[in-house]
Formats: C-alpha cells, structure tokens, sequence
C-alpha cells in the first residue's frame, strides 16, 4: 500500500512535469516563428554599389620626387565631394601599402572630409557666422561651372604620423592637389584642414595656411611636379 503523502507527491511531480513540457513546446515554436520571420524579412538582394569608373591618381614616388599618372577602376559615388573623398582615399591607400614608393601610414581614413566651394571673387567678404577656416564660411552661389575650392580635412593622426621632410611632405600636398584637379577640373584651388582646424605644417615643412593652385601642382608630362 502506497502511502497517500508519495502518491500526492507523485501527482505534483507529474503535473509540474507535464506543464514544463508544455512550456518548453511553446518556448521552442516562438524561437523558431521567430527565427523564419527574421529569415522573411532578410534583403533577397546585395546593397547597390557605386558603379566602377575610370580615376586617375598621381601617385608620389620618393625615388626622383616625381609624380606618375596612375589609372584605377573604381566604385565612385555620384556626389562630387564623396567622388573626391573616396579617390583621395584611394590615393593614400596606396601611399600606405608595405611596397609604396612613397610610404605613408594611415590610409584612406586619413580624409575625414573633402568639401567643394565655389571660389570666391576677390572682393568677397565673409559674413558673421562660421570662422573663415571652416568649410561652411560664406561663400557665392554655385553656378555649377564655374571654378572651385577644394577643402580637404585630413585627420591629425594622419598628419601626426607623416614622414617629416620638406620633399616629402610636398609631395604628399602636390599629389592630392594634382589628383583632385585630374577627376574634377573644375577644382582650381585646393586649402587644408586638419580635425577641421588651420594647420601652420603638415609634419612640420609643407605650408597648410595656404592656397594651393590645382592646375600647378599637375606634371606637364606626368614626372616631376
């Protein structure tokens, strides 16, 4: 004869036993509607990719002080200030590679920003606002075709971890000039930022308080600068 507290006992372990069941059932169906919603919701096609398009770098080379022509295929986004950041990316890039013939740490994350402003006429004056360093200061109206300031914001660890050297700081200022205004020609004149400040240097020889004219810094014939 079974006491009657085990067989109480043994109905409560059984009940208990029959309800877990039943929540682990339910538990493991929620998992699995959820995993096939999460499965249903999932893009049926990769993200659109800029188009592939023909960019020319001119490419520094640390050997005879030279610039070459370099051309690339390349995804470029429709904008011209994204088109100029992505190409000047490529450029460093190259200048960060281990067999780079004009070695230079930091890659296409060294361009923070490249913003396009129309050159302004020389009786321009900013108006109150922005400081005349900033790439948002006040300037006239973009017609669309007329010349235009590139402002290229490099990053300070960029500009903390350039080769010092007049030649080849020069080279570096030269070939990002030169590429802007082979891919945009409407860029004339090219200013440098970095972390959005004025810069006396950029490793302590290559002037960035000054205006760079593009078309200047290009080879005549794709050698020296």
């Amino acid at each position: 004869m079974i006491p009657r507290y085990q067989t109480i006992l043994f109905v409560i372990l059984l009940v208990a036993s029959i309800v877990m069941s039943v929540v682990l059932w339910q538990l493991r169906d929620r998992a699995h509607q959820r995993l096939l919603a999460g499965q249903d919701s999932a893009p049926t096609q990769a993200p659109e990719v800029a188009p592939a398009e023909q960019a020319t770098l001119l490419v520094a080379n640390d050997t005879d002080n030279s610039l070459l022509t370099q051309t690339l295929s390349l995804p470029l986004p429709p904008s011209s200030g994204a088109r100029a950041r992505a190409i000047l990316g490529k450029l460093l890039d190259l200048y960060a590679a281990p067999d780079a013939a004009h070695p230079v740490p930091g890659g296409a994350a060294s361009i923070a920003q490249v913003f396009l402003l129309p050159v302004p006429a020389p009786d321009d004056a900013p108006v109150s606002g922005p400081p005349a360093n900033s790439p948002q200061a006040a300037a006239p109206k973009d017609s669309g075709t007329g010349p235009q300031l590139a402002v290229v914001n490099l990053t300070g660890a960029f500009a903390a971890s350039h080769p010092s050297g007049l030649e080849t700081e020069t080279l570096t200022v030269l070939s990002i000039c030169a590429t802007l205004h082979a891919n945009l020609p409407r860029v004339t004149q090219v200013r440098f930022l970095v972390d959005g400040q004025t810069r006396l240097t950029l490793a302590g020889h290559a002037d960035l308080t000054r205006t760079y004219l593009a078309a200047q810094a290009v080879p005549a014939e794709g050698n020296h600068p």
